[in-house]
């Protein structure tokens, strides 16, 4: 397997790399939040092994933006929390697996086989729906019912951050984050221009409202497409 270790723990780093790479697996590493998020959206891995607390994004805030990203690569959550509610955070974010530290490293092994065999059988859909809102990321086409609609490329990318959001509140800063290529730069602002933009293409012509806005936060989709 091809394993990204997200990891701030260089005593743990180093372990985990000489026991993976032992084993046969082929693992690259990042100590800090932005370097495991871009790493992850770059590099084609078959696992990751995702810390909980690191510097700049947290695992959650990593697992949760490759989620709407359509990124479904195996996420097994490694961290010292043993907590109810902190398991449940993970998983809410879209990890496959949850292991608490420490932990043993056969049961690691087992682990990532069990999701190596479950990434291959899982087909992930390149569609997205929202009632008879469709939009096929792939294809880069979108349809309310039988009507097809013209989209930008960025408006489509928006509008795929929000769908695979799955009816939960996306973040204004995390769709900046997503869509645009120097967040930093660029006035958070935009994101209602492209949000006002889409209403008046996929729900105004139809008499739907599928795009709300979560005040203070950001905004979701009517799961069912209004």
């Amino acid at each position: 397997m091809r394993i990204l270790l997200v990891e701030d723990e260089e005593g743990l780093v180093d372990s985990l790399k000489r026991g993976l790479a032992a084993e046969g697996h082929w693992v690259d590493v990042a100590c800090d939040g932005h370097h495991g998020l871009q790493l992850a959206l770059t590099g084609p891995y078959d696992a990751i092994l995702l810390d909980v607390m690191l510097p700049g994004l947290n695992g959650y805030e990593i697992c949760g933006r490759l989620r709407r990203q359509g990124n479904w690569t195996p996420v097994l959550m490694l961290t010292a929390k043993d907590g109810e509610y902190d398991e449940a955070e993970g998983l809410d974010a879209g990890a496959d697996d949850y292991l608490t530290k420490p932990f043993s490293f056969v049961v690691l092994l087992a682990r990532l086989r069990a999701l190596g065999r479950r990434g291959r059988a899982a087909e992930r859909p390149h569609t997205l729906q929202a009632g008879d809102l469709t939009l096929d990321a792939e294809g880069r086409r979108c349809r309310r019912g039988a009507a097809d609609i013209e989209l930008t490329a960025r408006e489509l990318a928006v509008l795929r951050c929000l769908m695979i959001g799955e009816g939960r509140t996306v973040a204004k800063q995390d769709i900046l984050d997503e869509v645009w290529d120097s967040p930093a730069e660029t006035d958070p602002n935009i994101v209602e221009v492209y949000v006002s933009s889409l209403r008046k293409k996929i729900d105004a012509p139809f008499g739907r409202r599928s795009i709300l806005t979560v005040h203070g936060t950001g905004y979701r989709m009517a799961p069912d497409g209004g």
